[in-house]
Order: structure tokens, then C-alpha cells, then sequence
């Protein structure tokens, strides 16, 4: 099994800066996709962006240009720099990792965007 927790969120004004951290420890070497997903009220949970082991990655098309997703093999931690943060990104974010069929979660953290 492999426990996440994250940190990093809270509030922030339009066009403001947040950067999220996740780290992952117990079955730590089964790892190969670690990411992002974040839940607003009333709305489906959904990818923001995600990293492979070998350093691949993927963005919501809403996201690309202000966010950027990075890993830290050594340190099993996986960020997310947000930039010019925007209202409709207020959600609760979730780090996530994939070790083949099993996804498994952190407990989330709240970013707020508002003015």
C-alpha cells in the first residue's frame, strides 16, 4: 500500500501563486505515475496533471501554461507550481499515484481563488 499527504493549499487572489506538495511513502517502489486531480463542488473529479517515473508529462488543457507538474524520484515527493491562478480553480486537489490497475489517494487540500 502506499499512503499519500499533501500540503500547500489555501487561499489566494486572482493571478496569484501556490505551489502544492505531495509525499508518498510505503510500497514506494511499485510507483510509476503520480498526479494531480482536483474536485469543485457539484463538478466530476479531474486530471490537472500527472508525471511519469522517466519525467512525461500531462496537462489539462485549462492548466497549460500556468501549471507545472515535477517529481523528486529521491525524495518520492511529487509538486505542482500553480500560476496565475484563476477563480475556477478553486477545488479541492488531490495527489494521486498509479502502481499498475491500484490508484491510490491523498486526503486533499483546499485551494481557494477569490479576490
Amino acid at each position: 500500500q502506499v499512503q499519500l499527504v499533501e500540503s500547500g493549499g489555501g487561499l489566494v487572489q486572482p493571478v496569484g501563486s501556490l505551489r502544492l506538495s505531495c509525499a508518498a511513502s510505503g510500497s514506494i517502489f511499485s510507483i510509476k505515475t503520480m498526479g494531480w486531480y482536483r474536485q469543485a463542488p457539484g463538478k466530476q473529479r479531474e486530471l490537472v496533471a500527472r508525471i511519469s517515473k522517466d519525467g512525461n508529462t500531462d496537462y489539462k488543457d485549462s492548466v497549460k501554461g500556468r501549471f507545472t507538474i515535477s517529481r523528486d524520484n529521491a525524495k518520492n515527493t511529487v509538486y505542482l507550481q500553480m500560476n496565475s491562478l484563476k477563480p475556477e480553480d478553486t477545488a479541492v486537489y488531490f495527489c494521486n499515484a498509479l502502481q499498475v490497475l491500484v490508484n491510490y489517494w491523498g486526503q486533499g487540500t483546499q485551494v481557494t481563488v477569490s479576490s
